[in-house]
């Protein structure tokens, strides 16, 4: 565990060493006052009269250890925390390094709630271990272990004594990890599980009411929740009788010595004075083994979130390189493409020529592979076959941020950040003046409904974008590219929230970003591309035919039974309402 985090710790190692020596020595002053009270208790066992002079320094002795204690041992943490912090920093850092270079479909894959809890929850842990285990941990063994090599100095017998609770509780608590790790596995999915069901439940909550399943609904929300209650309790109920034995034994070595050496006492083998020094040094030792192995025990959960985390980092980087876009024109190639996700291919052997300058379509059933060619134009994964070309360049030989300054990709689901309005369209072009904003939101016709707004293009977007609408959003996210200004459009549904009432500015908007670009534009309402130079008909992965719309038309059985489904969609009627 600790190799692998040791990569992460750089310049910040002598912090964690510091905070080891100082909680050391914390420690060790904690226990002195345990050998200063044998120094009161030894002349009282031997009925020797104490004096003012004699009590009085080691009375004194005793603050200055405790006050010692306090001091060194919270240096020691605040030295062990700043490393830790710093190593947490570099560690999230490093990791959005990684996840800069996934495709973009794992990351979707993996899902924002995971990614959001391996990110806080999981690195947060790695504290404990920086912060608590190392410096404390060894601080709280060391010094019991310092102990016990005294107790065999002065009574070899007591000493061997002692080892038995100690072996005992350490037993105990193996047992109770052993128990524990089983189930670890099993309570992370249970939790999960829980985790997932509730954030479905509330995101449905709508679709729930309108559709009156609030009863079913909340009956699976309630059986995850239950489930989860009881799995826990069971595993608790498994380790509680371990854990609680433990905790028992090891402040109470003391109760182990006493009659032995009550015995040897009477029976002459052993001095009181002796008997009470070693019962002082056994009260020593069992609160430090009591701390080491409570941080003990969290080394299970640690090596299992790091284990998480591995994985997390385990997926191979997309392929690019670090080299310019040296394309010969913006003409893109498909060329044998083959994809799919997992063992299932969804893209078959597709082969299409988008040619500078022109809108090509792309048109046919959910499922039959458009977002999916769409999406790899902009690198959203690796290809398992075949190559994409722009300018005959393949999109692997250039990095991704030049190929990101050649395609701007509009999707159906656009992401607004929980800012201004200025701010999110600003991101398509950070260096962009407030006028050129100005301008491309005029142009992507949003003047509309930000003059409505109360601070107009400052005023905030919220969580996701939750302040506009479906439409406003799909507005601003066109803003956004024609800022960006690249030279290739990709349009993924991206009219799908267009209104009746809003589609002359919807098509006026797109109008504007497509001029004089190279567009690949997927829609499901066929009018919207019926001009289109170029119209590619996707069935089942494959593209089986590719022309104008005239044409396809009389050639193509399955855009027909597209184009008439339709016009017969876009003249549907409730009650002899258009």
């Amino acid at each position: 565990m600790f190799k692998k985090v040791a990569p992460y710790i750089g310049g910040y190692k002598k912090y964690t060493i510091i905070a080891a020596v100082l909680a050391g020595f914390g420690v060790l002053a904690s226990v002195l006052p345990y050998f200063i009270l044998y120094q009161l208790l030894g002349p009282l066992s031997r009925h020797e009269v104490l004096t003012v002079d004699y009590i009085a320094p080691r009375v004194l002795g005793i603050l200055v250890c405790e006050i010692l204690y306090a001091y060194l041992y919270n240096k020691g943490l605040c030295f062990s925390h700043y490393s830790a912090y710093h190593v947490l920093k570099n560690i999230r850092v490093a990791l959005q390094g990684k996840l800069e270079n996934q495709p973009l479909g794992n990351i979707e894959d993996i899902g924002t709630g995971r990614i959001k809890k391996v990110f806080n929850d999981d690195i947060e842990l790695i504290e404990i271990l920086l912060a608590h285990a190392i410096p404390e941990g060894i601080a709280n063994t060391f010094i019991p272990m310092v102990i016990l090599v005294l107790m065999f100095v002065f009574d070899w017998r007591l000493a061997l004594l002692t080892f038995v609770p100690i072996i005992l509780g350490i037993l105990s608590m193996g047992m109770m990890m052993k128990r524990g790790m089983a189930k670890m596995d099993l309570y992370y999915k249970s939790a999960a599980d829980m985790n997932n069901n509730i954030i479905e439940y509330v995101n449905g909550m709508e679709v729930i009411k309108v559709f009156n399943r609030d009863g079913e609904s909340y009956m699976n929300f309630k059986d995850k929740v239950l489930s989860y209650r009881d799995f826990t309790l069971d595993w608790y109920k498994e380790c509680w009788p371990w854990m609680a034995l433990y905790m028992s034994i090891f402040p109470c070595i003391f109760m182990f010595i006493m009659p032995v050496g009550s015995l040897m006492i009477l029976h002459g083998t052993l001095t009181l004075d002796k008997f009470i020094l070693v019962l002082c040094m056994s009260f020593a030792v069992g609160p430090s083994i009591i701390k080491a192995m409570t941080l003990g025990g969290k080394f299970p959960e640690l090596n299992y979130k790091i284990d998480e985390l591995e994985k997390l980092l385990s997926h191979e980087p997309l392929k690019s390189n670090n080299n310019k876009f040296r394309g010969k024109n913006l003409d893109v190639e498909y060329c044998d493409v083959s994809f799919g996700y997992g063992d299932d291919e969804v893209i078959h052997g597709v082969s299409l020529s988008l040619k500078q300058g022109t809108t090509t379509a792309l048109v046919g059933e959910s499922g039959s592979g458009k977002s999916t060619l769409a999406k790899l134009l902009v690198h959203y994964y690796d290809l398992d076959g075949g190559s994409i070309r722009i300018g005959n360049q393949d999109i692997t030989d250039i990095s991704l941020e030049e190929l990101n300054n050649q395609v701007a990709y509009v999707a159906q689901e656009q992401f607004l950040f929980n800012t201004s309005l200025y701010e999110n369209i600003l991101i398509g072009n950070p260096k962009a003046t407030r006028a050129q904003v100005e301008d491309a939101a005029r142009r992507a016709q949003c003047t509309d409904f930000i003059e409505k707004l109360p601070n107009g293009l400052d005023s905030q977007a919220g969580d996701s974008g939750k302040m506009l609408s479906g439409g406003e959003r799909q507005r601003i996210a066109l803003a956004r590219a024609i800022l960006k200004d690249a030279p290739i459009i990709v349009l993924d549904e991206a009219t799908a929230f267009m209104d009746p009432e809003n589609e002359e500015k919807m098509n006026a908007a797109i109008a504007e970003i497509i001029k004089d670009k190279t567009v690949l534009v997927i829609a499901h309402r066929l009018s919207t591309i019926k001009n289109a130079d170029k119209i590619c008909v996707m069935k089942e992965g494959r593209c089986i035919a590719a022309d104008k719309h005239e044409k396809l038309i009389e050639s193509c059985p399955e855009y027909t039974k597209l184009w008439e489904a339709s016009v017969s969609a876009s003249s549907w009627k409730i009650g002899g309402i258009a």
